[in-house]
């Protein structure tokens, strides 16, 4: 069944606008919308780091378009080409902006090939506009290999936020959410709230709503009831990084949705492009979790909500072992009960 794209993708986080990249600025929706304006590489670490732009496909993308900023600001006045030397403080400060999503390396790495020792600003515009086209052509491909998995009159569960602001568009786990409504198989979404940045509230039960795909939007701490009444047959999530046992690092609270999946006979799906493989990182206890300020939980639009003295812990992401893990779909493919033999066998060369 084709899929109505003019409906389903509309939204675009991340806009090159060839001497600067435009960011819908993800800290306001759905309140408002706005975007910051980035020319410079500073300005979009920046942005990554403050939670302007987020999402690991989407970061992967900004993250290229900071280096394509950097070099078009060194580039020679009279031939456009551009020294390593001249961007190595450029790398490093967007390489430092978030520690978790592996799509950031990866794309920093893939601009650093293409850079070598020299080459033109044009030229790595151009791979960063590469980065960003692949990534939409993939999650519209993962779409259809998810949605394939799902059986007809089904609930799905989603966590965080996996869509078109996550990603190029369409999204991972949305796009996957998005593909199965389009061919009419789910009977009902619940998206949770995600705390404690609510990317849930504030930005997928935004994106449902423009899609006009009818959702219900659960506290994180109804995810168990939930799936004990038997109204979720899926839960369908993203990622950050995957490891090479299949191990997946994802956003704070997927590990307890996957314990309670398999509790309760739900099914649990991993979506994420092949970047977010990391061959390189052997199992999940090696993945580094990012630790954000505990301000982000004492506090509330500002205003403090904690008494004082009141300390937190607030990890970002958390790790759910491949054995929890129905399958991992990715634009090479899907990978059913993944293991270690099964991602070499498809990320061998990754």
């Amino acid at each position: 069944m084709m899929i109505d794209y003019d409906r389903y993708d509309r939204i675009r986080a991340v806009q090159w606008q060839g001497d600067a990249l435009r960011l819908l600025d993800q800290r306001v929706l759905p309140l408002r919308t706005e975007f910051v304006t980035c020319t410079s590489a500073d300005d979009v670490a920046l942005a990554i780091r403050n939670l302007t732009v987020r999402g690991a496909p989407a970061i992967g993308i900004a993250a290229a378009y900071g280096v394509a900023l950097a070099a078009r600001a060194a580039a020679d006045a009279v031939t456009g080409q551009v020294p390593a030397d001249a961007l190595r403080a450029a790398f490093a400060a967007l390489r430092a902006s978030r520690p978790t999503a592996v799509n950031l390396f990866w794309a920093l790495d893939r601009m650093a090939r293409v850079l070598g020792d020299i080459t033109s600003a044009d030229r790595l515009a151009h791979e960063a506009i590469a980065i960003e086209r692949e990534d939409l052509a993939a999650n519209r491909h993962m779409g259809e290999l998810g949605a394939a998995l799902i059986d007809a009159n089904s609930g799905v569960l989603t966590h965080c936020n996996t869509g078109s602001l996550a990603t190029a568009g369409f999204g991972t786990a949305l796009g996957v959410i998005r593909a199965a409504y389009a061919q009419g198989k789910l009977a009902r979404v619940f998206n949770t709230e995600t705390r404690p940045w609510l990317q849930g509230t504030r930005l997928t039960a935004w994106e449902l709503l423009t899609d006009g795909i009818p959702a219900k939007l659960i506290a994180d701490a109804a995810a168990a009831h939930l799936m004990s009444t038997g109204a979720v047959q899926w839960v369908v999530v993203g990622a950050d990084r995957i490891a090479a046992n299949g191990d997946t690092a994802n956003k704070i609270g997927t590990l307890q949705l996957a314990v309670v999946a398999r509790h309760f006979g739900a099914k649990l799906m991993v979506v994420a492009p092949s970047s977010t493989v990391d061959m390189a990182m052997p199992n999940g206890r090696e993945i580094h979790i990012e630790l954000r300020e505990p301000r982000e939980l004492l506090e509330h639009a500002g205003q403090r909500v904690a008494a004082a003295g009141v300390d937190a812990w607030n990890p970002v992401f958390d790790v759910v072992p491949a054995a929890l893990i129905d399958a991992i779909v990715t634009e090479r493919g899907v990978i059913e009960r993944p293991d270690q033999t099964k991602m070499l066998r498809m990320f061998g060369n990754a």
